[in-house]
């Protein structure tokens, strides 16, 4: 894929997109046999974290040098987003699903706190890709 083709912004348009998709497929699946309805929300999240931090990673010419690390380390880094992202997004949707609060509202904050927690632990997985390296 060329990088220079669309903006950063287009392909974060496209993976979102495309990652929607899919966790809406998956839900037709999922949501009558295994998961309630108001929790069809933790298979978007879940989708869609690893596009918002991997799209900068992949984009990014300074932290293009993430790619140089071995598979089983990126494999084990997307597993790290992919369990936050639906750890964070099911503990928040579960403490708020009784409140009485909207539904847009109950999204919104399962949304924020799962790609918080899957940003979260890529970042303590990737300390030396944001911010400047402290020599003690």
């Amino acid at each position: 894929m060329d990088r220079e083709r669309l903006p950063r912004w287009g392909w974060l348009l496209v993976g979102l997109f495309v990652a929607a998709l899919s966790a809406n497929l998956l839900n037709l699946v999922l949501v009558p046999t295994v998961l309630p309805d108001a929790y069809r929300t933790i298979t978007v999240i879940t989708a869609m974290a690893p596009v918002l931090i991997y799209i900068g990673v992949w984009y990014d010419e300074d932290r293009r040098h993430y790619w140089e690390q071995s598979r089983a380390r990126i494999v084990g880094d997307v597993l790290y987003v992919v369990s936050g992202a639906a750890l964070g997004s099911a503990l928040a949707l579960v403490a708020v699903v009784d409140l009485g609060i909207s539904q847009f509202l109950q999204e919104v904050t399962a949304m924020a706190t799962g790609f918080l927690l899957a940003w979260g632990l890529f970042w303590w997985r990737n300390p030396d890709m944001y911010g400047e390296t402290v020599e003690r």
